[in-house]
């Protein structure tokens, strides 16, 4: 090297050094995951080491929600940062071979891995995608490059071919055999970095782990031999622990890499568990996935990011799921445009006592004739009949309505309600026999 190039190079490092290289991003997300079905939420009898290290390295958040509490419309509103029902992404599709013919994530939306890789990034997915069926709908058109995982809702966790109408892809190529989903998806996940290592990546890996149908292998389930004796309990714990040696997989190849520092890392489940289907458990919320109560919407939610949030920290302010895209996008380095229409909000200066303030004053679901709304520590919601209201820092199980000796807030909470709900539209699809589904009326 010359001396122009030596004072060439030397010129240039501060502007290198100065500049902050974009983090790498993982998304995680656990189906049909309880509130109380991790360690680091009060469960005693499924060890969890790995996610709950998400926990002890970085932020838990005690009321953190996803945009409904079922799973389809979760994905829509996560993928978009937008409350589904603005666009009638409402409910479910159904099975594939009775799914409408446009159901899918609206192709008038942008989602989170094409924002991400406008922003330079590698996209990833491995798992559950379940927004749409259709060629044009598939991840790969939305932003991912590559793709590995079923479009349906539910699959086997060890038999590829069980669905002929929901098969298991490699892209758009079928797979014709699969040792166990869980460590499938997080394997190719983790192979997904181990490629992309010198660049920043966005990962998602959307587990259909703890779905049913309840399937383990004997290696996890062996794990909890005289220690739970309910055999169906025993196959969840068997699949939540191999959910958690996913996890532990990716946080593992991280560290391989040296990039966990460099890497932001979230985890929630995509609603609350549907105790009698799987036991998963939402104590102390009541309620469970497919209602509006606490325990349909609010989730196991963590995050971590060494050395630019803070570690071990209890978060208690309510978020959700729909915060993630502009938390990711100002993480990168970019800035949500105003035509975006964003619900969600950047979580990064709340988290960094930046600032001061709550990330959200008001939240709201609508999932056909249920709805609900927070307002603070308030939240006023019904099933399809009278409203109720709950003040949930006295009252988390939501136990004692407090309608008729709060009337004026109950009017105005229910004026707020109405006021979002006209920016809402109809749904785009309602499958017979959905949760949630309005009543119809009869004729006369």
């Amino acid at each position: 090297m010359n001396r122009r190039q030596f004072l060439s190079v030397l010129a240039a490092a501060p502007l290198a050094a100065a500049a902050d290289p974009k983090p790498n991003v993982v998304l995680i997300v656990g189906d049909d995951l309880g509130y109380a079905d991790l360690g680091s939420y009060g469960c005693k009898d499924i060890p969890t080491p790995f996610l709950d290290s998400i926990a002890k390295n970085g932020v838990r958040f005690t009321d953190g929600h996803v945009s409904c509490p079922y799973c389809s419309p979760t994905r829509a509103g996560l993928m978009t940062g937008r409350y589904q029902t603005h666009f009638g992404h409402e409910f479910n599709p159904g099975p594939a071979e009775q799914a409408v013919e446009n159901f899918g994530l609206p192709l008038t939306e942008t989602a989170m891995p094409k924002r991400m890789k406008d922003l330079g990034y590698k996209t990833g997915m491995f798992g559950k995608w379940h927004l749409g069926y259709k060629p044009a709908y598939h991840p790969q058109q939305r932003g991912f490059d590559e793709y590995y995982g079923f479009l349906g809702g539910a699959h086997s966790y060890l038999d590829a071919e069980a669905d002929p109408a929901n098969p298991i892809f490699r892209g758009t190529a079928k797979v014709a055999k699969v040792e166990y989903t869980t460590d499938q998806f997080a394997g190719e996940a983790a192979a997904f970095i181990d490629r992309n290592k010198d660049s920043p990546f966005f990962v998602y890996l959307p587990f259909n782990a703890v779905h049913t149908p309840l399937e383990a292998l004997p290696k996890y389930e062996a794990r909890f031999d005289g220690k739970i004796t309910d055999p169906r309990r025993k196959t969840f714990a068997a699949m939540l622990s191999a959910m958690d040696d996913g996890v532990g997989l990716i946080l593992k190849t991280l560290d391989k890499h040296k990039l966990t520092n460099k890497t932001l890392v979230v985890f929630h489940s995509d609603n609350g568990g549907p105790t009698p289907v799987n036991t998963s458990r939402n104590d102390p919320l009541r309620g469970f996935k497919a209602q509006v109560y606490e325990g349909g919407t609010r989730v196991p939610f963590l995050m971590q990011w060494p050395g630019k949030i803070p570690k071990g920290k209890v978060y208690d302010h309510p978020v959700i799921a729909l915060d993630m895209l502009p938390t990711f996008v100002a993480a990168a380095g970019g800035k949500p445009a105003e035509d975006w229409k964003l619900d969600g909000v950047n979580l990064l200066p709340f988290l960094k006592g930046k600032d001061k303030g709550v990330p959200h004053k008001q939240l709201f679901w609508r999932f056909g004739r249920q709805w609900a709304m927070r307002d603070g520590d308030w939240k006023l919601m019904s099933m399809g009949d009278a409203p109720a209201l709950y003040n949930l820092k006295t009252d988390i199980g939501e136990s004692k309505d407090l309608s008729t000796t709060e009337p004026a807030r109950f009017e105005k909470m229910t004026v707020d309600w109405k006021a979002w709900d006209q920016k809402n539209i109809p749904a785009r699809w309602v499958p017979q026999g959905a949760a949630g589904q309005k009543k119809k009326k009869k004729k006369a």
